[in-house]
């Protein structure tokens, strides 16, 4: 399995708004849930998302994603892609 890693800003509010504003900024949202706790909110850097997402098992790899200096080990349950231009538009993460 590959080693990939995120660094993620963490997102202050939720909802289709707050991630159009996040796109407009040229990130990509995504969450975390799962393990019994609370919902994170973050956006990823789209080339970081890029190379992730060319890697053969990144569905089946364990990521870490590293939110203001903490580490959460991840599996990514979903990638929504845009119909046309097949950019990702949102991910995401079950944690391990």
């Amino acid at each position: 399995m590959t080693d990939i890693t995120f660094n993620a800003n963490l997102r202050k509010e939720a909802g289709k708004g707050a991630a159009r504003a996040c796109r407009r900024e040229g990130r990509v949202p995504a969450v975390i849930y799962g393990g019994k706790k609370e919902v994170v909110n973050i956006s990823l850097h789209p080339v970081e998302l890029e190379k992730a997402l060319n890697v053969s098992d990144f569905y089946k790899s364990v990521i870490t994603i590293s939110v203001d200096g903490k580490n959460e080990k991840v599996i990514c349950k979903d990638v929504q892609f845009h119909p046309v231009s097949d950019m990702p538009l949102h991910v995401d993460f079950l944690r391990k």
